[in-house]
């Protein structure tokens, strides 16, 4: 009988959905865990093998803690809006909705396939209203709400109105614009309604602003900064430009500390969590006001050294610096006109990363310090970034390198300002240490006394501050798309108003064309009869694509609730998630981003926990094993050579689909009717009668033929072989290669584990009811403690080879006992579901029932060795191997060696000189 995968894994499969075996109950009186990978974009692609690696650790982990006596909630679902489906609406017409439910369908066919635990029932998508319903209601606790530093928490917008129909703006101590009026309680009361609402804008954690943003035409929508990659959009590869736009932003800023130092309380990557700490940027200065020469108005730069301010010899704006018009002059115009419009070709990133290149355009005008009133000029350098600090950056050559470097560059002045100082004429000296020089009011000061100084003075009149700065700015939460969660605010007499909670969702209008008006606006312009309550106009952006990401997790607790966005119940009995899985590419994207939901929520009552994910594990990259052909160029008819005679040849490298490659080894036919630069006559150079392939390891993409097709693993091998061999390939953390030539080492392992039970030929079931060895429940117990302890850290990789040295122990010991086969199942049942549930069954157990078993408990005393085998060795040689019990004290273990005939032949009737015993090691004896 042999082992039929394709027919076992099917029959459990449809056991699983019609029994509702991974169905989730929210309260029992087993402890919670609860298991979460980050949800997929559903593409027109499909899964390759590289998607499921994640799925199939949090998978294994899950069936494991339930097998430990957890309640364990382990859902998937679908980020389902995105500008894929948006494109192909645009090309074909077609509703971006029909793309997405296909692609679903297909995600959700593979996943299946693979025999995930998930508890389909919670399923969540997106871009189903009434799931973006929810979105929108976050989006409007945002609106009506601000944040006091005071309570350090967001509090309602009822509570600053309040504080100021009290005590006027002085009351408030509150995250805000910059450029809020003051005013007293007497003011505040004599305003109008409007008046008030319009202040009330100038706090809430959703605003609109103009705002520097990633503008992409070729797409028509504004990018966020880690969907742009070297100057072009990551989806399609356009040039993306800096542009200032009228957006909704999120005051994220306003959790800047809190998402710091919460960091500390979670088990996540150092890597993500320094990646996020950088991102965010906390840093302590001073703010100071320079004005400009000649204007009424001032240029504020932050400073972490603001005792270098007497070395100031230039300011540097970024190029798309709102006052860059107003501060270059004619006779500049030109050239700053050109320096801007280069820049605008450039990434952020590229701009950042520049070390070497200086380059940048004087304006013309000048800025004065306040210190010296000295004139310093000012320059444009696209180093400085307007969406990071003021915008605007103080050039102390003699402190800082590329300031040292800028001012080489054009001529500039480098001023010493500390006497500790040395080579400022090679290079700059960032020291703190000495006494300051040239530097007016605080010559002869040390660091500690100049800084604090200099921040009084710049208080006492005014023109500065001490001040916690953050390079993170503010998110930009506005796509010009049609794809995405309608923005639930409509406008009267210019203002944004949210709408009535009754009238959520705001669901998505009709359009005839998914592309932007003819007078450029977003898609939703498109829509004819669309207004609020037939008189206001909605916002025509849609949220973006980390909207319905960023609290996702809290819909699968309670996904079928229509009065709430999960239940207060539901909500304290899972509080958060234990584990997360999923790729450190959204270090700063959706990660950042949910923990700055989740403390918002936190704040208004909704959440239990501060952060929302305990411990997060990110799984490496399956890369692909790529094959090539050679052809041998200019040849005619066109050759190619297999790959251990190319050497012979001047040839061209061809990528060659890995489908129609099997051990290296490609099927000339399959390759000649797949491509059509292959003609029919074409001749291939075979070595030992085959065309063998070379290959490299590289990125799985459609681009390099080297997408394997899960379906096709599973349909060959089956889906248990694919899970075990997926884990085998290495640390979950770690990427590695796909090779599909190496799977038929897990696919042989289960083959042997099914030889266990049955009869290779006649299908006889060997399985006995005989009492264990003492030599079998040492073998078992070592691969139970093994597998247990793997499991807890997540070292999958290293459990599969322990299950295979105990396949071939267990064969060698001709070993067909239930008591030592049922333990065995249960181990591997987490990592191989659909064998396990056949076998369980096949042991006379309950069918379907593997999965709320206990896992077995590791027993010490079965590794405990009751005897021991000691090698004789007599003047350095072994002549012998004698066993002793485990316990044996040395004298015994002399005398006896002594009295052996063996021992008694070598010695040749002399007498030892000495006999060392070394306990469980070895005995020697010395003549």
């Amino acid at each position: 009988m042999e082992y039929a995968f394709r027919d076992i894994e099917k029959k459990w499969q449809e056991f699983w959905e019609k029994n509702q075996t991974y169905r989730v109950e929210d309260q029992t009186d087993k402890p919670k865990y609860y298991v979460l990978d980050m949800f997929p974009y559903p593409s027109g692609a499909g899964l390759h093998v590289g998607h499921p690696l994640g799925y199939i650790a949090s998978d294994i982990f899950s069936r494991y803690k339930r097998m430990k006596g957890y309640n364990v909630l382990h859902p998937m679902g679908f980020d389902s809006f995105g500008l894929p489906a948006e494109q192909y609406a645009i090309q074909t017409g077609q509703h971006p909705a029909i793309t997405t439910e296909q692609n679903i369908n297909r995600y959700i066919e593979q996943l299946k396939n693979v025999g995930f635990s998930f508890d389909w029932s919670r399923e969540v998508r997106t871009s189903n209203a009434d799931y973006y319903k929810w979105t929108q209601w976050i989006f409007m606790q945002l609106f009506n709400h601000y944040y006091d530093k005071d309570a350090d928490k967001a509090l309602p917008i009822s509570s600053l109105t309040k504080a100021f129909a009290e005590g006027g703006s002085k009351a408030v101590n509150a995250v805000c614009d910059e450029d809020v009026p003051t005013f007293t309680a007497e003011e505040w009361n004599a305003k109008s309604e409007t008046e008030q609402y319009e202040i009330t804008l100038k706090y809430r954690l959703t605003y609109l602003a103009d705002a520097v943003v990633n503008w992409c035409p070729a797409l028509g929508t504004v990018l966020a900064n880690d969907e742009v990659k070297d100057g072009v959009s990551e989806r399609g590869g356009y040039p993306v430009e800096k542009k200032l736009m009228r957006q909704w932003m999120m005051r994220i800023t306003a959790y800047a500390n809190r998402l710091i130092d919460g960091l500390e309380t979670i088990d996540w990557s150092e890597s993500i969590k320094e990646q996020q700490r950088n991102w965010i940027g906390r840093s302590y200065g001073a703010s100071v006001k320079f004005q400009v020469e000649g204007k009424d108005q001032t240029i504020e730069v932050f400073t972490t050294r603001v005792d270098t301010i007497y070395g100031v010899s230039f300011m540097v704006i970024a190029p798309e610096h709102e006052l860059v018009p107003e501060l270059t002059t004619a006779e500049q115009k030109e050239a700053v006109e050109e320096y801007v419009n280069a820049t605008k070709r450039r990434s952020e990133l590229d701009r950042m990363m520049e070390v070497k290149k200086v380059s940048g355009v004087f304006t013309g005008s000048y800025v004065v310090n306040p210190f010296n009133e000295e004139k310093v000029p000012i320059y444009l350098a696209d180093y400085v970034l307007a969406g990071y600090g003021t915008g605007a950056v103080m050039g102390v050559p003699s402190g800082d390198q590329r300031d040292w470097n800028f001012a080489t560059h054009f001529g500039l002045p480098i001023i010493p300002i500390l006497d500790a100082q040395k080579g400022i004429g090679e290079q700059a000296d960032a020291t703190k240490e000495g006494s300051y020089i040239n530097s007016g009011i605080i010559n002869g000061m040390g660091y500690k006394e100049a800084t604090a100084t200099l921040t009084a003075w710049l208080e006492e009149r005014g023109l500065g501050k001490g001040k916690t700065n953050y390079r993170m700015r503010d998110a930009v939460f506005s796509r010009q798309r049609y794809w995405g969660e309608p923005v639930p605010v409509y406008f009267k007499d210019g203002l944004p108003y949210l709408l009535d909670e009754n009238d959520l969702p705001l669901e998505l209008p009709a359009v005839d064309k998914y592309l932007p008006t003819e007078t450029g606006e977003p898609p939703l312009g498109r829509a004819t009869d669309w207004k609020y309550k037939g008189e206001y106009e909605y916002e025509l952006s849609t949220m973006p694509g980390w909207a319905g990401s960023s609290w996702y997790w809290f819909r699968y607790m309670d996904p079928k609730n229509e009065n709430e966005l999960a239940s207060k119940e539901a909500i304290q009995y899972w509080k958060g998630v234990d584990l997360y899985v999923g790729g450190s590419e959204h270090a700063t994207g959706h990660l950042l981003y949910s923990r700055f939901w989740n403390k918002f929520l936190k704040d208004i009552g909704v959440a239990e926990q501060e952060e929302f994910a305990k411990k997060l594990v990110n799984q490496g990259m399956i890369q692909g094993r790529s094959n090539f052909v050679y052809r041998v160029k200019e040849s005619n008819p066109v050759t190619f050579v297999s790959a251990g005679l190319k050497n012979q040849y001047e040839v061209t490298p061809l990528h060659v689909d890995v489908n129609i490659v099997d051990q290296d080894v490609l099927d000339i036919e399959k390759f000649k009717t797949s491509r059509t630069d292959v003609p029919a006559d074409a001749v291939f150079i075979l070595e030992d009668g085959r065309y063998v392939c070379g290959w490299e390891v590289e990125k799985m993409s459609k681009r390099w033929f080297n997408v394997v097709n899960p379906d096709d693993i599973v349909e060959k091998y089956g889906a248990d072989t694919l899970r075990l061999y997926e884990m085998f390939l290495g640390p979950l953390t770690d990427s590695k290669p796909w090779n599909t030539n190496g799977i038929s080492g897990t696919f042989n392992f289960l083959r042997k584990l099914w030889r266990l039970f049955y009869e290779d030929q006649t299908g006889k079931y060997l399985v006995t009811e005989d009492q264990p060895t003492a030599e079998e429940l040492k073998v078992l117990h070592k691969a139970i403690k093994k597998v247990g302890e793997d499991i807890e850290v997540l070292s999958f990789n290293t459990s599969v080879p322990a299950f295979m040295v105990l396949a071939n122990e267990l064969t060698t010991l001709k070993c067909h006992k239930k008591a030592i086969l049922a333990d065995f199942v249960r181990i591997l049942a987490p990592f191989a579901p659909h064998i396990s549930e056949e076998l369980w069954a096949a042991l006379g157990n309950e069918p379907g029932t593997v999965t709320t078993q206990s896992f077995p408990e590791f027993n010490a005393s079965y590794l405990v060795e009751n005897s021991f085998e000691y090698p004789v060795q007599i003047n350095g040689k072994v002549r012998t191997t004698l066993t002793f019990p485990a316990d044996a004290n040395p004298k015994e273990i002399e005398a006896e060696v002594l009295a052996n005939e063996t021992v008694i032949r070598w010695l040749e009737g002399k007498t030892p000189k000495k006999v060392v015993v070394v306990p469980k090691r070895i005995v020697n004896v010395v003549i």
